[in-house]
């Protein structure tokens, strides 16, 4: 997809707007598939949360993908997009018990982090098969916010806990299907991954009918032209020689499981949108776009880094740039970055922007979320329209007759 692609997608769909290269999405699912080529059994259950749009997820399932799920929407929405109920697995943290059972009754696979729950689902529904969410205590992640296996985390149960695991299982004779962990997203330590890994096999050799061992996800994608990234090659080779040791070990061949989100689409994402103004102030240039936070957040939220093309000038004169949003707030993508001279009414692309951007996506400030588009095999497809005012209050109940503006009740005062 070139720049003029893009620009011709903005001028056709208006801006902002978001475009995914499904092309990208694809090559990501082979990168990774063919990184782990030595084990017999492999099973890539791609992340929902990451881009939950119905068209992705039946992208995905069309590669042959599972789906890994954190609420019962995203169990739907995978159900409506055509994956069976056995390639879905539910994963949520901190959710009622009821929820956990509705997903159970849709035939998906259920995969529990805290003992409460554990024993109460173990002991209302014993057949079902159970994954058991570990929290090895070890810190990986670019970010504290997504690094969610450390002690201090909310997520899993603690190997600490594993003797309490074991009487619950016990009595409640419940079958243990899968081991699952998830340390954080952006690791590029391999060797961390490893280690926890290694924490997660001795954890294995405590339930004798296991079916898979589920090892999360979070490598990192490069997010600049020669940034770093998780060398998955490396890892596959590493992790799949000693799975397949331990497979030997335990006396079965079990599939080796991740749940990659961002991996396969955050560089296949482009976030399109336009100067309004362009202000120069005593010590700083504003590029303020027709969008903020309530649309990209990651920047705000996480102090993510997004790379920022103009595509409108991309040969002009580099100058720096803090680029702001309209929001009525700290809106700043991006602070004293080099970019292609700006001008009003040029179009900027973020790139990396895939995943955990329009999920995350609100309608702050009472602004429209913008529309989809997937570029695929050379066509640009709508994927979602954008909402309009319509949407907007949609679910709203009007209560135009609650109250009574004060000058009405003043001249009703008058009448009397």
């Amino acid at each position: 997809m070139t720049h003029s692609d893009l620009l011709q997608i903005a001028k056709t769909y208006g801006d902002p707007v978001y475009v995914y290269d499904s092309e990208k999405i694809i090559s990501q699912f082979n990168r990774l598939t063919n990184a782990f080529n030595d084990v017999k059994h492999l099973k890539l259950n791609y992340a929902a949360k990451a881009l939950s749009n119905i068209t992705i997820l039946r992208l995905m399932n069309s590669l042959g993908s599972g789906l890994d799920t954190v609420s019962i929407q995203e169990v739907q929405l995978g159900l409506l997009a055509g994956f069976k109920p056995e390639s879905i697995i539910f994963t949520p943290n901190g959710v009622s018990l009821e929820e956990i059972e509705e997903a159970a009754a849709l035939g998906v696979r259920i995969n529990i982090d805290n003992l409460s729950v554990l024993e109460q689902f173990g002991s209302k529904h014993p057949d079902v098969p159970v994954c058991i969410r570990i929290n090895p205590h070890v810190m990986a992640g670019g970010n504290t916010k997504i690094s969610v296996g450390h002690i201090d985390s909310k997520f899993g149960i603690s190997i600490h806990q594993i003797p309490h695991l074991l009487r619950i299982v016990d009595l409640t004779k419940m079958n243990i299907n899968g081991i699952h962990m998830h340390t954080g997203s952006d690791i590029l330590d391999i060797g961390v991954f490893l280690y926890a890994s290694e924490i997660l096999f001795e954890t294995a050799k405590n339930f004798k009918d296991l079916d898979f061992i589920d090892f999360g996800s979070g490598f990192k994608v490069p997010y600049k032209e020669g940034d770093i990234e998780t060398n998955v090659e490396e890892l596959g080779k590493k992790l799949s020689s000693r799975f397949n040791t331990f497979c030997k070990e335990y006396g079965k061949e079990l599939t080796l499981a991740f749940e990659p989100g961002k991996f396969l689409v955050s560089e296949a994402g482009f976030f399109l949108a336009k100067v309004n103004v362009v202000k120069q102030t005593t010590s700083t240039v504003f590029a303020s776009i027709d969008s903020g936070f309530n649309h990209l957040i990651r920047p705000m939220f996480y102090g993510a880094t997004h790379q920022i093309i103009n595509l409108s000038n991309p040969k002009g004169r580099e100058r720096y740039y803090s680029v702001v949003g309209y929001i009525c707030e700290t809106d700043t993508f991006a602070s004293n970055k080099r970019i292609n001279e700006i001008t009003e009414g040029d179009i900027l692309c973020f790139r990396n922007a895939g995943a955990y951007c329009f999920t995350m996506a609100s309608n702050y400030n009472s602004r429209f979320r913008p529309p989809e588009v997937l570029w695929h095999q050379d066509k640009a497809i709508l994927i979602r329209e954008r909402e309009t005012f319509d949407d907007l209050i949609r679910n709203q109940i009007d209560s135009k007759d609650l109250f009574i503006p004060i000058h009405k009740k003043k001249e009703a005062s008058v009448v009397k």
